[in-house]
């Protein structure tokens, strides 16, 4: 079955191709700059254990341009995997919002569409440019199957209790306004490649997706009972460029006495704030190397980053009166050896005990990082939301 994944961005496409039950990859490719000068298309075949790739340049005004420009390299007679466009059996499309509506993927019908565009004002970044992929790949796959794998579904499973806000009730029976929590795609693969890895189902694990988004989810026995981020993406960790938890009050302080209007203050704690607020930079990397030169801004970021952490870790294992495992996942969590480490020390009271060596090897699979008696482990597992994504179409459409 071939199913191909797509990410539409507001101007970009991110896509893989599998040749399903075999979980690898067979293209996938980054179409960049849509509706600019210059907009890039990047594509790679992978064949045989080789990989060949193509970068070009080109004239892509909108969506639709860039996803046929996919369709004609995929169907390319000297480097395509497929003959025809007709070929793909279904189209899974990452959409980041489902709301209240969808705790599971769903194959997208014209009501499907319509609820989705309800929620635009859930998520007025993402939603609309997920749904401007749904109608474009409508046209161009016109065999295919739409599938919605939803980045809300996996919290879904969170108790009333953890996810209504203490305001006046009709915010939420009638407004909706509630914590959804996302990154469910990434929490919930590794979720699975932990439970798999310890062989135990009931297990008790915290899951710590750190990217340049950042969040963290209690998850007890594979289901999401609580998470770091709320009604929008801003809540929880300190991030690239977002604050993370801060006293609202600060926000009345801004507009009542600073002078800030609310479209100032909003810019400012989602894409100027965070680590990039307090250091100038929001690549961890630089980061790093900011503070290998003694940068003082930059060593103190780095440990308010871990100690927000470290607090959710503890509030975590209260909430799921105990703890098997702690997962490192996405960009900075799987390869930051330091922040891993800032994280985990001093935690021997809950059974945290890292082992230093296991730490510091890097490697593109799961490993476990915890000294070899303790309480707890301490996994590193990539994630691979391309993979999930297919793997939850391909489980939909056999049943």
């Amino acid at each position: 079955m071939n199913i191909f994944v797509v990410n539409s961005g507001s101007s970009s496409i991110k896509y893989q191709l599998f040749k399903m039950p075999d979980e690898k990859p067979i293209c996938s490719g980054l179409v960049e700059r849509i509706g600019l000068e210059n907009s890039m298309i990047t594509h790679k075949v992978f064949a045989g254990g080789e990989e060949k790739k193509i970068s070009a340049t080109l004239d892509l005004p909108d969506h639709e341009a860039g996803l046929h420009e996919v369709a004609r390299l995929l169907a390319d007679p000297e480097i395509g995997v497929i003959k025809d466009p007709a070929e793909i059996n279904a189209v899974g499309h990452r959409v980041v919002h489902g709301g209240e509506s969808f705790a599971s993927t769903t194959v997208i019908n014209a009501e499907v569409k319509k609820e989705i565009q309800r929620l635009f004002s859930l998520a007025p970044l993402h939603n609309p440019a997920n749904y401007l992929g749904i109608e474009v790949a409508e046209k161009i796959f016109t065999n295919a199957t739409q599938v919605a794998v939803f980045d809300t579904a996996f919290h879904q499973t969170m108790p009333e209790h953890a996810y209504r806000y203490a305001i006046p009730q009709n915010f939420y029976h009638e407004m909706r306004i509630r914590a959804y929590g996302f990154h469910g795609t990434s929490h919930k693969y590794v979720t699975e490649q932990a439970l798999q890895y310890l062989q135990n189902p009931q297990a008790k694990i915290i899951t710590i997706h750190l990217g340049n988004g950042c969040s963290m989810a209690a998850v007890d026995a594979g289901k999401s009972v609580d998470t770091s981020m709320g009604f929008g993406p801003l809540s929880g960790l300190i991030m690239g460029t977002r604050s993370g938890d801060i006293d609202p009050s600060v926000i009345f302080h801004m507009v009542n006495q600073l002078g800030y209007d609310i479209e100032q203050v909003n810019t400012l704690l989602n894409k100027r704030s965070g680590m990039l607020g307090l250091t100038g930079f929001s690549d961890m990397r630089d980061i790093i190397k900011a503070m290998d030169e003694d940068n003082h801004n930059a060593a103190l970021a780095y440990q308010m980053y871990a100690y927000r952490i470290r607090k959710y870790i503890g509030s975590y294992a209260a909430v799921l009166n105990g703890l098997d495992a702690i997962v490192f996942t996405a960009g900075v969590g799987e390869n930051d050896v330091k922040i891993r480490q800032l994280i985990c020390q001093e935690m021997d009271f809950l059974g945290i005990t890292l082992d230093e060596e296991k730490n510091g090897i890097r490697s593109s699979n799961l490993r476990e990082i915890n000294q070899a008696d303790a309480r707890v482990k301490v996994l590193v597992i990539p994630t691979n939301e391309e993979l999930e994504i297919v793997k939850q179409c391909y489980d939909l459409l056999l049943q």
